[in-house]
């Protein structure tokens, strides 16, 4: 007879992908049918079709009940059926993922056994992986998938953990500091400790249930323990929407980016960096009003901070709304003082390039020396990328504003800056910079026949 409770959760799952297959028929109708469909659209189809897979093979699981399955086909660590059975040297079979994974982590012994391996070969029991397949095959069940992220692999010991650390963030303070850091640290060690983040929809709010909007800096140390862990959270890509969407966590990590230790405020800009890889999350970030604080520490100069605040800002800037958002916070003034004072040129500069796009951007570099600057740049830098930034903003700015010819003929006529740069730029950089001088020449051309 089956375990209560297995077989009575598989018509839930049936609701649940009915539900998922309705809304992604939805979704790839919009695709198809609208020429302008959001890239939101996009992402959130391969969610559901993500969601649909791990429905599949979970509800195929589930049939397979523990007072059924023989012994053998257990994985001794994972207690759950074996996707790719394996050897290992004291003869003990082992999933591949789950023995790699202990492995991995620097033992020596077997599990089991506890004997010390004299070598650690893993040797493929294809014997019992087709009986595993023979007797899936005769009762119904989908073979189970061998894991191709070993890192990734969550066992029930796992998850277990991950239940007791979470509840002690609804605790003492004491039991929340100590939580905090082992969560901080397994997530920084641990790929699969991530990944169970990604399982559970509720598991983000309660790591952060500690922290309360507008006080979030009350203890610092578990500030930055919480925010560090939100930032290895977000290296995962199925955590990166599942964080974003969430309304605590891109409040949180604002916040923190204002106050907080020096480590905090960085490490949430490192994980706005992170969530940003999703142009979704671009848009979420950007009305959230993180910009002014990112611009705020990259000011601050503060050497820990200003390359995550600097990345942040590249990522967001991608996105055309947020250009406009980043100038009307003052990004141009901040980021060309750092490069007057030759403080992370190389990434300021292809920032600044981005902004050049947007036309009050372009006036404002007019209004603060930019040209002057830039010029010098292309003199004395030795990077090419440097180079070809440079003249493609002074190209725009030139357009933009004809009295700044006079600043570039004067540079061109002492130095021939341009001239050498067209000669021997990158294909990008050669083409700004003829351009440039070919305006030149035209405009003299034109003086001497007047």
């Amino acid at each position: 007879m089956a375990k209560s409770g297995v077989l009575e959760t598989i018509p839930c799952t049936v609701t649940k992908a009915t539900e998922l297959k309705k809304e992604l028929e939805k979704l790839v109708k919009a695709i198809l049918d609208e020429e302008d469909y959001r890239v939101e659209v996009t992402d959130e189809a391969m969610r559901v079709l993500s969601v649909l897979k791990e429905l599949k093979f979970k509800k195929s699981l589930k049939i397979v009940d523990d007072t059924v399955l023989p012994e053998e086909f257990k994985c001794p660590i994972s207690r759950e059926i074996m996707g790719d059975p394996v050897v290992l040297a004291t003869g003990q079979t082992y999933d591949l993922p789950f023995i790699q994974r202990w492995l991995n982590e620097g033992h020596r012994t077997c599990p089991q056994t506890q004997q010390v391996l004299s070598h650690t070969i893993l040797t493929p029991n294809h014997l019992v992986r087709e009986m595993i397949s023979q007797w899936c095959k005769e009762r119904g069940i989908e073979l189970p998938r061998p894991v191709k992220d070993v890192d990734e692999v969550r066992t029930d010991a796992d998850r277990g953990h991950l239940k007791s650390l979470l509840e002690k963030m609804s605790s003492s303070l004491s039991d929340q500091k100590e939580a905090a850091k082992e969560l901080r640290l397994l997530t920084k060690r641990m790929p699969s400790f991530r990944a169970l983040f990604s399982d559970s929809t509720d598991a983000i709010p309660k790591l952060l249930n500690p922290l309360s909007p507008g006080r979030a800096n009350t203890h610092p140390d578990l500030q930055e323990d919480l925010i560090t862990t939100v930032l290895n959270l977000s290296i995962h890509d199925n955590n990166k929407r599942l964080a974003a969407e969430n309304p605590l966590v891109i409040p949180l990590l604002v916040e923190s980016v204002k106050s907080g230790t020096i480590e905090t405020r960085s490490n949430a800009a490192a994980a706005i960096f992170s969530l940003s890889a999703l142009d979704s999350n671009k848009l979420i970030i950007g009305k959230s009003g993180a910009l002014k604080p990112l611009i705020d520490l990259l000011e601050e100069g503060h050497p820990l901070a200003m390359k995550d605040a600097a990345s942040a800002i590249f990522n967001l800037c991608l996105v055309l709304e947020n250009k406009g958002r980043a100038v009307r916070e003052g990004a141009v003034r901040v980021i060309l003082k750092k490069i007057m004072d030759c403080i992370f040129v190389d990434e300021l500069l292809a920032i600044l390039a981005m902004l050049a796009s947007h036309q009050k951007a372009v006036e404002e570099m007019g209004e603060l020396g930019a040209v002057h600057c830039l010029l010098g740049i292309i003199r004395e830098s030795s990077s090419e990328r440097n180079k070809e930034n440079c003249v493609a903003i002074l190209h725009t700015i030139c357009l933009n504003d004809y009295s700044k010819w006079r600043d570039i003929r004067e540079e061109e006529n002492a130095n021939g800056t341009l001239s050498r740069l067209a000669e021997s730029g990158t294909s990008r950089a050669k083409r700004k910079a003829n351009s440039i001088l070919e305006r030149l020449n035209r405009a003299a051309s034109l003086t001497h026949t007047a």
